[in-house]
């Protein structure tokens, strides 16, 4: 074990009132954590996060920690540093997936569900029911499980062995998985429910890049993040790189190009400081690479040999929230060998298209009720399909809440 994290570990109050807990999304039991953990009992250490939230190794990677857990230690809140628990998270959790065992067996008579889409929203639904005697069968449209996690976040901020070790737990727990197999195209939901599922839950995320809708869009050097950062190595960026978007998938974006021969970066947002929506850490992490962020400026169009950005006019829009437009006159060519646009995705609507009575909102999200439930019966769905892009651990407690519903409907159709 690394020094620090047991000297970081005896750092820990045990506050009678954890705000850290309080300050994390899942609720993970911190202070217990850390309390089996200088008691020599690492494996219940383990346990205890795994219950709360299967997908903790990899939220001790990515979750923005100093907004959440780390940002409500009391230390911290006293002016000091607070306990680094995302590294104490990050070493229980990784030494309780090498030692898992299931430690149930699925009936045969179990019922089937299924799950569309492999990311953070479907993993953790199948540890869900699994746990409950589900026969689970996750389809996935590419050809490795991981979805977002696999194909969004780069190897540097979660290496991908981790969701590897993940998909080999779910085998072993009786998880089936086909791969390759986008629901929707050639096999659909109601196929599904033919060949004997009795639910299915649709986590297939946020794959389709926003548009900025300006003129250059479609030119040869202009690239969106989402795709970018799927296989980045096929891609020939150049010397100069401008990423357009301020959050923590844009700078991923900007540390990525760094990785892959580009000397110099520039993240451009078009709000002020309040329209950074990246995590603190992730942001000194690009300036440490290297990145310029520039602030304030308006994309107004896309030429062969860069961006033209106008200042911003920042305003509030009818929904109460900041906007910006560009101030005429103030137009200046920003030079850039490629351009990398990241400001949000939204759903693919393959599935929705395929089967009817699923409603969708005006923004093309899936239409649910606060468990998950579909204008369909017997048809669930949680994750960024439901919510947009939104965090890992925000997709887990989704998840999970839906897990009890899928349950309970199941529980009284076959009661009926």
């Amino acid at each position: 074990m690394k020094k620090y994290i047991i000297e970081d570990a005896k750092r820990c109050l045990q506050c009678k009132k954890p705000l850290c807990s309080k300050g994390c999304p899942i609720g993970t039991p911190i202070k217990e954590a850390i309390a089996l953990l200088l008691d020599s009992k690492l494996n219940e250490a383990g346990k205890l996060l795994f219950d709360n939230n299967p997908l903790s190794l990899v939220c001790s990677h990515i979750c923005s920690q100093e907004n959440q857990c780390e940002g409500h230690c009391v230390l911290g809140e006293k002016g000091g540093s607070p306990v680094f628990i995302s590294a104490i998270e990050q070493y229980i959790s990784d030494y309780y997936l090498n030692i898992y065992k299931p430690e149930f067996k699925v009936s045969k008579d179990a019922p089937r569900v299924a799950i569309i889409g492999s990311g953070p929203a479907g993993l953790a639904i199948a540890f869900s029911l699994i746990k409950k005697n589900y026969k689970i069968t996750i389809f996935e449209g590419n050809d490795k499980v991981g979805g977002m996690l696999r194909y969004g976040v780069p190897e540097f901020r979660l290496p991908k062995l981790i969701i590897d070790r993940l998909v080999e737990v779910l085998i072993k727990s009786g998880v089936k998985i086909r791969p390759n197999t986008a629901i929707g195209t050639n096999l659909t939901v109601d196929d599904l429910f033919n060949d004997g599922f009795e639910a299915v839950f649709m986590g297939t995320g946020v794959w389709r890049p926003n548009k900025l809708k300006i003129k250059g869009e479609s030119l040869g050097h202009v690239h969106y993040a989402i795709e970018y950062l799927k296989n980045p190595d096929v891609y020939r960026l150049g010397e100069s790189v401008i990423v357009i978007g301020a959050g923590n998938v844009a700078l991923d974006v900007a540390r990525t190009a760094f990785r892959h021969g580009s000397s110099e970066v520039t993240v451009v947002c078009n709000l002020d400081e309040s329209g950074i929506t990246a995590g603190k850490h992730e942001l000194q992490y690009a300036q440490i690479d290297g990145a310029k962020i520039e602030l304030k400026k308006s994309a107004v169009e896309i030429t062969d040999d860069g961006v033209i950005f106008a200042d911003s006019e920042i305003y509030t829009n009818k929904d109460g929230y900041k906007a910006a437009r560009p101030i005429k006159g103030t137009e200046k060519l920003y030079p850039a060998d490629s351009v990398i646009i990241s400001i949000n995705q939204g759903p693919r609507s393959v599935i929705v298209s395929s089967t009817k009575g699923i409603a969708i909102k005006e923004n093309g999200l899936v239409a649910v009720d606060e468990f998950g439930r579909t204008s369909k019966e017997g048809v669930f769905a949680g994750g960024d399909v439901v919510t947009g892009a939104k965090t890992v651990v925000a997709a887990v407690v989704a998840s999970q809440k839906v897990a009890k519903a899928i349950d309970e409907y199941i529980t009284n159709k076959r009661n009926k």
